[in-house]
C-alpha cells in the first residue's frame, strides 16, 4: 500500500515532500515474498527472528524517485519537516478518509528502523515489480481504514478513486 499511495501522490501533487533530508534507508519486501516467508517459517518449530526485507535498499528519497520513474511521473521532491508532512498527510487524509501517516511512522521511518545490515529475504525488486505494474500502480488510493473496517472485500475494491 505504501508504494502504491506514493505513485499516486506523484500522480496527483506537483512536487513530493519528504520528511527532513529523506536519507533515511528502507528495504521493502514485496508481499507476496512476505507471504511465503510467513508460511515457511510457520511451519518450523524453532523460534527464529527473521529480517523480512527485500533485495533493494532505498533512501526514501530514492524510492520516491524510482516509484516517480517506473510510473513516468518525475516530479520534484522537496524536503520539509517532519511536523508539516504530519499536517500535509492529515490534510490529504481527510480527502480521502484515511490516515496517510503517523507521527510514530515518520519517526520509525527518520530513524533507519525499515533498514538492515542482514541478507535479503525476499527475492522481488520494487523497482522490477513497480515498471512491471506502471499502468495501474497509483491509479487509486488504497485506504488502510477502508480495509480495516471491511476484512471480507478485496484490496481492489476498496480502493478509492
Amino acid at each position: 500500500m505504501l508504494i502504491n499511495n506514493i505513485a499516486w501522490m506523484l500522480r496527483r501533487f506537483p512536487v513530493f515532500g519528504v520528511f527532513g533530508d529523506g536519507e533515511y534507508r528502507l528495504q521493502p519486501i514485496f508481499v507476496d515474498d512476505l507471504a511465503e516467508l510467513a508460511v515457511t517459517h510457520g511451519r518450523e518449530t524453532e523460534n527464529v527472528v527473521v529480517e523480512a526485507i527485500g533485495p533493494e535498499a532505498f533512501t526514501y528519497r530514492e524510492l520516491v524517485r524510482a516509484v516517480g520513474s517506473a510510473i513516468g511521473c518525475r516530479r520534484p521532491i522537496v524536503s520539509i519537516p517532519p511536523g508539516v508532512g504530519l499536517f500535509v498527510g492529515k490534510l490529504v487524509g481527510a480527502v480521502v478518509s484515511d490516515v496517510v501517516v503517523t507521527r510514530e511512522e515518520i519517526a520509525g521511518l527518520m530513524e533507519n528502523r525499515l533498514f538492515t545490515q542482514s541478507a535479503p529475504a525476499g527475492a522481488t525488486r520494487l523497482t522490477d515489480w513497480a515498471r512491471d505494474h506502471a499502468g495501474d500502480l497509483g491509479r487509486s488510493y488504497s485506504s488502510e481504514l477502508a480495509r480495516r473496517r471491511d476484512r471480507e472485500s478485496s484490496y481492489e475494491s476498496l480502493r478509492a478513486r
